[in-house]
């Protein structure tokens, strides 16, 4: 069974995505912010993180760029609402400048999720 690491501070997100996870047969663990997920990824080591760019203690890029020095093969999916300060295009690309493999936009479907999670868990 893959391991997946949520990490994103709404908590209703996170109750939404770990229960389509977890219906899918994947096992999921959460963390409210970069600070835990980073500490949650060390000692779980999971398949695939999913996070969130803006979140307090510790924001996406900056735990996006700590995972991929921590573990360089580990898939990170980024997801985010935009920011009213950037456009989306412009985070997104920086995501993936800062080690993200895959960039997802809120709001997204379920259906949409599954399928980029099963691209990057090599299902």
């Amino acid at each position: 069974m893959k391991k997946i690491l949520v990490i994103d501070d709404d908590q209703q997100f996170n109750e939404m995505i770990c229960m389509a996870l977890s219906d899918t047969g994947y096992e999921v663990i959460t963390a409210p912010d970069g600070l835990k997920g980073v500490q949650m990824f060390t000692a779980e080591r999971p398949d695939l993180v999913i996070s969130d760019l803006y979140m307090p203690e510790k924001e996406g890029l900056e735990t996006v760029m700590e995972l991929r020095q921590i573990d360089k093969a580990i898939r990170i999916l980024v997801v985010s609402g935009g920011s009213p300060h950037m456009k989306m295009s412009d985070m997104f690309t920086m995501a993936e400048m800062f080690g993200a493999d895959a960039v997802l936009p809120k709001p997204f479907s379920i259906s949409t999720l599954l399928q980029k999670v099963k691209e990057l868990v090599g299902e």
